[in-house]
């Protein structure tokens, strides 16, 4: 580190020692306590100051974290508000007026307000700028109504990303526009989607007249397309980058059923438990390299390439762990009808696993359309044809 920098975490460390003196975390109110750190820049240090940061370098925020951990102070409900804190909070800060950088941060930051994310439909989940939820200008509001699909916690959240077409007259990219929309509103209806694993994480939500006032449009009308985006390339590495010890997760897993089963060892399972090691060990430190992008606030198209390695991954670690296993790793524990707000691949069994896995390669964008990106956007390849690139949405086919 060079001087300056040393200074900067001498300083930073100096403040959240200050601030946990002030605010014990055994006696202050929980969300006292987590509204008092975000005012003093202590949520996020990299975003500016009087958003929850001191406008410092983001690879600073890990040490934070580590000492409010450390001091056993409460946290903000992470794996709650993946979605708000993950994608709509850097979309925001991207995209978002003062007023709603004013309304929304602190209460996303503290978990008060829980975010969902209203972008696939059922006939665009492959392809989002297909999206055909309408919303109408009426006065100083729009009017929203259309279906989505596979909407995460969208039966917890207060409030909702959401991409809606506004002028059909456009070709499909250029229609769109970028919402807030509040998930306590009239014309707003959640159902359970029943998975193969007998969970319902998902939903499908219907928005009937649903009423947006204009002053919860984030980026300009039209130009929803461009603020997805920014959206996505977060998510996609939320989901396929997220830090893990080497021999962790799904190959951890698959690791410890060939130890433990010398009796099921056969020399083709050893060699591609060993290729799927390998892989896996890339993978991981392909993910540390894009979280130093991320770190940096430069989310780019190469989370699409983590996410579609992460789900093959996944599927082929969960396969291999069956076969080791044999007729045990079929065994289900508990097809009851549950609304868990997160995956639990590594608490549950091999059958739950193996099942689970199999929508790693739609949720987050499918595999298909990832291939797309990483073919055009990081390779540099010719682009695919696209016939309907030119042609105003109302006139494609349905």
């Amino acid at each position: 580190m060079s001087p300056s920098t040393d200074d900067a975490v001498a300083r930073l460390a100096e403040q959240v020692a200050t601030f946990l003196a002030n605010h014990d975390p055994m006696t202050t109110d929980r969300i006292e306590f987590l509204r008092a750190r975000f005012d003093a820049g202590l949520a996020w240090v990299h975003f500016p100051v009087g958003r929850g940061g001191l406008g410092l370098p983001r690879e600073l925020q890990p040490m934070v974290d580590a000492m409010f951990e450390e001091a056993g102070a409460p946290d903000n409900h992470p794996r709650v508000n993946v979605i708000g804190l993950g994608m709509a909070a850097p979309t925001l800060l991207a995209y978002g007026t003062e007023e709603q950088l004013d309304t929304y941060l602190r209460p996303l930051w503290t978990g008060e307000q829980i975010w969902c994310q209203l972008f696939s439909e059922p006939n665009a989940g492959s392809d989002l700028a297909a999206v055909a939820t309408r919303a109408v200008r009426d006065g100083e509001d729009w009017v929203v109504d259309g279906q989505k699909v596979w909407t995460s916690s969208a039966q917890n959240a207060h409030l909702a990303i959401l991409l809606a077409r506004t002028d059909p007259s456009l070709p499909k990219h250029a229609g769109l526009t970028y919402f807030i929309c509040d998930m306590t509103d009239p014309g707003i209806e959640v159902r359970p989607l029943r998975q193969i694993t007998g969970e319902a994480e998902f939903n499908e939500v219907f928005l009937t007249g649903v009423r947006i006032p204009d002053s919860n449009r984030i980026g300009a009308v039209g130009e929803g397309w461009k603020v997805a985006n920014a959206t996505l390339n977060n998510e996609r590495i939320a989901i396929g980058g997220g830090p893990v010890p080497r021999e962790s997760g799904m190959v951890g897993v698959a690791a410890a059923a060939w130890r433990s089963n010398p009796a099921r060892r056969r020399p083709d399972l050893h060699d591609r438990l060993m290729q799927l090691w390998v892989e896996s060990e890339a993978a991981r430190l392909t993910g540390q390299r894009l979280r130093q992008k991320l770190m940096a606030g430069q989310p780019g198209p190469e989370g699409s390439a983590m996410k579609l390695t992460f789900a093959r991954l996944a599927q082929q670690l969960s396969g291999l762990e069956l076969e080791v296993l044999g007729a045990e790793g079929l065994r289900y524990d508990d097809w009851t009808l549950r609304r868990p707000v997160e995956v639990d691949f590594l608490g549950r069994g091999p059958g739950y696993r193996y099942l689970r896995a199999k929508g790693n390669s739609i949720e987050g964008g499918t595999s298909e359309i990832l291939r797309n990106i990483v073919a055009e956007r990081v390779l540099g390849l010719p682009p695919e044809p696209r016939v309907d690139r030119e042609i105003p949405f109302k006139e494609l086919a349905k």
